[in-house]
């Protein structure tokens, strides 16, 4: 899959770049961006200029944030999808049964999107919110929507992404990953075993509509060391299944 523009526009690219490196940076002044992106500090600093102007970044002393607009702009976003509309009251009810760290989460460019988010009482505190992306064969969301895509559509979002590992744990082989998404479709649900974050695992569940299309997935996350040795497999995949079924229910009927 070619993920580049046919007549792409560098200006738009650079912009682009410097948003999504303010965001990784959690806020930069002039010079610092010019050296993380390779740009001329005054070409910097005339994009930064533009964006503040339009109110997508704000300028605190010497160093640039993203702005508030951006939280309107996703919010919007966020409350177009049908999905989260019909799934927010099972997302918190799962939260509230399991205890821990819900999500909802789709697939986007080939990537895991959190849609939403829900905290039990002990939910584990991760940097992890509405819009945030992570690659998606290494999650148990990213898992449950791969396994129920067409296998032409998984083999694109392999050749663009890749197969980068984030652990130890990870799967960087594309047999093994095929393996995994085989055993997903068997059972009902996907778990990852500490192979996006260490220490950390997760169970989740597709959600299809009436024609077993893939539209999402729902599930928990929560610390390996939490519960008997099974840890978060101890009833939790039931839990998610269910609340699956229940948003399908929803969605489709």
């Amino acid at each position: 899959m070619n993920n580049k523009a046919k007549h792409s526009v560098a200006t738009s690219q650079k912009t682009i770049r410097i948003l999504d490196t303010l965001r990784s940076l959690g806020g930069a002044g002039v010079t610092e961006l010019a050296v993380e992106l390779d740009m001329n500090k005054s070409t910097v600093h005339n994009h930064l200029s533009t964006l503040e102007a339009e109110e997508l970044v704000v300028q605190n002393d010497n160093e640039y944030e993203l702005a508030l607009r951006l939280l309107e702009l996703g919010g919007y976003v966020q409350n177009q999808s049908p999905l989260y509309t019909i799934a927010g009251q099972e997302l918190e009810s799962l939260a509230s049964k399991s205890g821990e760290l819900a999500t909802l989460t789709v697939e986007e460019h080939g990537r895991s999107v959190c849609l939403a988010i829900e905290r039990g009482h002990q939910a584990v505190t991760l940097d992890i919110y509405p819009g945030y992306r992570r690659p998606i064969h290494l999650t148990a969301h990213g898992k449950a929507i791969l396994a129920h895509l067409p296998a032409e559509r998984v083999d694109d979002i392999v050749e663009r992404h890749g197969l980068n590992a984030a652990t130890a744990r990870s799967v960087t082989d594309r047999q093994q990953l095929q393996s995994q998404l085989t055993t997903v479709r068997d059972q009902g649900y996907a778990v990852d075993e500490g192979e996006y974050i260490d220490g950390l695992q997760c169970v989740a569940a597709p959600i299809q509509s009436d024609d077993d299309e893939v539209i999402g997935a729902i599930g928990i996350s929560a610390p390996a060391s939490r519960g008997d040795s099974d840890g978060i497999l101890d009833g939790h995949p039931e839990l998610v299944q269910s609340s699956a079924n229940i948003i399908q229910i929803n969605i489709n009927h």
